[in-house]
C-alpha cells in the first residue's frame, strides 16, 4: 500500500487537518504521523519519513535541500497549505521530488476576523470586557463607525477582494494599492500606498510576504499613517517593523492595532507588541474555522489520492521537474 508520512504535531493534528481527513487518507494509504507535540527537526523527519512515498506538511514544516537529498523513495511533498516560503522547490526539483500546495480555503475566515477587529478597535470592546473582568467599571468612551470610514488595504489578492465587499457593505469608502494589480471594480479607489496611509482610517495589511516587502510597514510608513488611525496586518509577521509599530503607538500616533500574525515562533504576534494596552493580538487564528481547514487538509488528502491514481494534482508547482512520479504511472493532465 502507498505509504504516507503525516509532519503535523499530535496536538495540532486535530486543529490543523482533522479527523475527516485522516479517515479519508487512511481509505487508500498507510499513513504514519509526528508522534511528538512538536514539529519534527529535518534529521528526525528524514527518520520517521524513511518509507513514506508522500509527505504531508504541516504548514511550518521547512523541507530543504537535506530532506529530499537524504530520502531517495520520497516522491511528493504535499504542504497542507499555501505559503511554501521554507520549502526549497529548487533543490526538490533536483531530486526529482513533486511539491504542491493547497489553494486558499481561509478567504472568509480571514476577512470576517479583520472586520470583528475593526469593530473592536472602533468601540473598544476588548479594553471595556477586560475592566469587567477586573471588577472595574470602565468610563464610556466615544466609539466610531466603520460606515463612512475610509478603509485602505494594501495588496489585492483573493482576501483583499472578498474582504473589501464586506468593508462596502458596513459602508465605508474603499482604497486599495497594489502596484501588480489592476481594479476594475468602479466601488473601489486605486490609489498608491502613501496617499493610502494618508487617506484610510483603518489601514489592513494583506499584501504578499517577499524581500521586496519585508519592513513595508516601517517607521515612515506610520508616520504617513493619519494622527488616530487604526492598523491591522492579517498577512505575515516579515511586512511590519516591530520596533516602528510600538513606537507608533508609543507616541500616540496610531489609536491601535490589530494583529493575528507576528515575529514570534508560528507568525505569532511579537509579545512585547501583543501586551500594549492598545493592541488586540490573536494567536494567528484568522483561519482558524472548521470549513477553512478542511478545505485545505481535504484538498491535500485530494492530492495524494490523485497522485496514488497516477495523475498530477492541482496545485503541483514543479511537475515538469518531478521525475520520480514515474513509478505512479502519471497521466499527462492534470486533475
Amino acid at each position: 500500500m502507498n505509504k504516507v508520512f503525516v509532519s503535523h504535531p499530535r496536538h495540532m493534528l486535530d486543529h490543523y487537518f482533522g479527523a475527516r481527513a485522516s479517515a479519508a487518507l487512511a481509505a487508500f494509504a498507510d499513513v504514519a504521523y509526528n508522534r511528538e507535540d512538536r514539529e519534527l527537526t529535518t534529521a528526525e523527519l528524514i527518520e520517521a519519513a524513511r518509507d513514506a512515498d508522500v509527505i504531508i506538511a504541516y504548514r511550518q514544516t521547512p523541507a530543504p535541500r537535506a530532506l529530499f537529498e537524504a530520502l531517495p523513495k520520497l516522491a511528493a511533498f504535499v504542504r497542507c497549505a499555501v505559503d511554501i516560503r521554507t520549502v526549497d522547490v529548487d533543490a526538490a526539483s533536483e531530486f526529482g521530488v513533486l511539491v504542491t500546495q493547497a489553494s486558499a480555503g481561509f478567504v472568509p475566515s480571514v476577512s470576517e476576523w479583520v472586520i470583528g477587529a475593526m469593530l473592536d478597535l472602533a468601540r473598544g470592546t476588548t479594553a471595556y470586557a477586560e475592566a469587567f473582568h477586573r471588577h472595574e467599571a470602565p468610563a464610556p468612551m466615544m466609539g466610531r463607525e466603520l460606515r463612512g470610514s475610509t478603509f485602505g488595504v494594501i495588496g489585492y489578492g483573493q482576501i483583499s477582494r472578498y474582504l473589501c465587499d464586506l468593508a462596502l457593505a458596513f459602508g465605508m469608502r474603499v482604497v486599495v494599492s497594489d502596484p501588480f494589480a489592476t481594479i476594475d471594480d468602479t466601488r473601489l479607489h486605486q490609489t498608491g500606498f502613501d496617499d493610502l496611509l494618508a487617506q484610510s482610517d483603518f489601514v489592513v495589511c494583506l499584501a504578499a510576504a517577499n524581500a521586496q516587502t519585508a519592513n513595508l510597514m516601517n517607521a515612515r510608513a506610520f508616520s504617513a499613517m493619519k494622527r488616530g488611525a487604526y492598523f491591522i496586518n492579517a498577512a505575515r509577521g516579515e511586512l511590519v517593523d516591530d520596533d516602528a509599530l510600538l513606537d507608533a503607538l508609543e507616541r500616540g500616533h496610531l489609536a491601535g492595532c490589530a494583529l493575528d500574525v507576528g515575529r514570534a515562533a508560528d507568525q505569532m504576534p511579537a509579545p512585547a507588541l501583543a501586551a500594549h494596552p492598545r493592541v488586540i493580538a490573536a494567536p494567528h487564528v484568522g483561519g482558524l474555522t472548521p470549513g477553512a481547514i478542511e478545505h485545505q487538509s481535504m484538498e491535500t488528502v485530494a492530492q495524494t489520492r490523485a497522485l496514488f491514481d497516477g495523475v498530477v494534482p492541482a496545485g503541483a508547482v514543479n511537475a515538469a521537474h518531478a521525475f520520480r512520479l514515474v513509478g505512479f504511472d502519471m497521466q499527462a493532465d492534470a486533475r
